[in-house]
């Protein structure tokens, strides 16, 4: 009915319900169908229907007999209803246009019949950083209306009050940045299967009359590798009119054969500590199932000639290789090594990959879970980086071996020294080849027997002249006794 109202009729009912009654006819209907969405309520319903009956009431008595309704023959719709076209205005003569399903599509998904061909949508895959409240524009493809490279294609939506009190009541991430926000995202035309962001080429995006920043490309150390860019949500917030005003969005692009579609989204950004938070209290796995896991991965395998007594887990986090505190991995992993949730969600608020790091397989947020048994390991064992599962579930510490004293590589233990034994003095600690000597004793020799060894050496240190030389002990020549 709201579809097939003229100004005068919008304006009614826009006055009714206390609304800005200026404006284009567009605009009008956008405030209409906006009413009609979400605060249709039955004095609003009646008045509807009473325009329209009073209307059509005029039509029948001014031709004397009783007349079908049809939609007019011919409308003056603005360029952002007619898939982006570049033209000021497009006249559509058809007469069976289906005019909700028409501006339902491009006014912030409002129309409440479906088209009448059902064709599948585009889908965006789900980002953990993004809650959607809202969908504003459903995923429309961009299309060229000349053969010309560079394309523009414009938009204009409006914001519900309620929209806009939510905008405005949100926190502040950062200065001028709201946590609730209107984004836009970009991807490629693909309904097999939900897609990423992905930017077109020589992609610009303009909010009423300001561009906006779009995220630029990462460098690239590596020679011949050209630079990523990364394909986020882009947001729009700090450039709408947060009121019943109408928002104009032109997205310029490069056509170069692929196709894209793009799509309005209301949505709460959230953080890492919320997103940490949040698995804290869902993504927990009970100990007993994590060590009914491990009994499971050392389970004897009848058809293999190997049997794997243990499996060792390393404690310090393979991200940022410090101790872990909050021991995670993916369901989707076979290993039993876990990372540090919280350095692997503040990597990827920074730089979103979601890959595991310790198998570089793909660990999303929705597949993380907490390990539970390791986390009690963790607060057990604080003296061990590295434990050992056993197979029977049970767990070991795996102290690190620490480096032995600073003595020779092939130490010699020396039983006397020349103070206790009357000997010479020790010999220079660096022998031939850098190695060191000392005496030995031959263990076999009695009391008596080294006594006169002793007095043998005082004779033969008195017939000496000078001083007698160091002697060496060569490992090449084999161990010489202290005699």
């Amino acid at each position: 009915m709201v579809m097939s109202f003229r100004v005068s009729d919008l304006q009614m009912l826009l006055g009714f319900v206390g609304r800005s009654k200026s404006g284009l006819k567009h605009e009008l209907v956008t405030r209409a169908l906006q009413l009609v969405q979400f605060d249709c309520s039955p004095e609003v319903f009646k008045k509807i229907k009473e325009l329209y009956e009073t209307r059509y009431a005029k039509k029948s008595s001014e031709s004397g007999q009783p007349q079908q309704h049809r939609p007019p023959e011919a409308l003056s719709i603005h360029s952002s209803y007619d898939r982006g076209s570049t033209v000021a205005r497009t006249s559509l003569s058809t007469p069976n246009i289906d005019y909700p399903a028409l501006y339902g599509k491009y006014l912030n998904g409002l129309g409440r019949l479906p088209p009448k061909v059902v064709k599948p949508e585009v889908r965006l895959v789900k980002l953990p950083f993004y809650t959607t409240l809202d969908e504003l524009l459903k995923p429309t493809e961009l299309v060229p209306q000349n053969n010309e490279k560079l394309q523009e294609s414009p938009c204009i939506f409006a914001l519900t009050p309620r929209q806009v009190e939510l905008i405005r009541n949100s926190r502040e991430l950062q200065a001028g940045v709201k946590s609730v926000q209107v984004v836009l995202r970009i991807c490629y035309t693909d309904t097999s299967s939900p897609q990423e962001d992905q930017y077109p080429p020589n992609i610009a995006v303009k909010v009423n009359h300001s561009y906006c920043s779009v995220p630029g490309y990462y460098p690239s150390n590596k020679p011949g590798v050209e630079p990523k860019r990364p394909c986020r949500p882009i947001n729009l917030t700090h450039l709408m009119y947060l009121s019943a005003a109408t928002n104009r969005i032109t997205v310029t692009w490069g056509n170069y054969g692929k196709s894209y579609s793009v799509g309005l989204y209301l949505v709460r950004q959230m953080t890492s500590a919320e997103l940490l938070q949040r698995l804290k209290t869902i993504g927990i796995k009970h100990p007993e199932l994590c060590k009914a896991l491990v009994k499971e991965k050392l389970r004897l395998d009848p058809d293999s000639e190997i049997a794997t007594t243990g499996v060792r887990v390393s404690l310090i986090c393979p991200l940022v290789k410090m101790r872990l505190s909050v021991p995670c991995r993916a369901e989707t992993c076979a290993h039993l090594q876990c990372f540090d949730a919280v350095f692997y969600l503040q990597m990827n608020e920074k730089k979103p990959t979601w890959m595991c790091p310790v198998c570089d397989k793909p660990a999303p947020y929705d597949q993380l879970i907490i390990d539970g048994l390791l986390s009690k390991i963790l607060t057990e064992c604080e003296d061990a980086d590295e434990i050992e599962f056993l197979v029977d579930g049970s767990w070991c510490p795996i102290k690190a071996e620490k480096e032995r004293s600073c003595s020779p590589q092939c130490p010699i233990l020396v039983l006397g020294s020349s103070e206790v034994n009357g000997l010479l003095p020790a010999p220079n600690s660096n022998g031939e080849n850098g190695k060191a000597t000392a005496d030995v004793v031959d263990l076999t020799l009695d009391s008596s027997s080294s006594e006169e060894e002793e007095e043998e050496e005082e004779e033969d240190d008195d017939d000496d002249e000078g001083p007698q030389p160091k002697r060496r002990c060569s490992y090449e020549k084999g161990l010489v006794s202290a005699c």
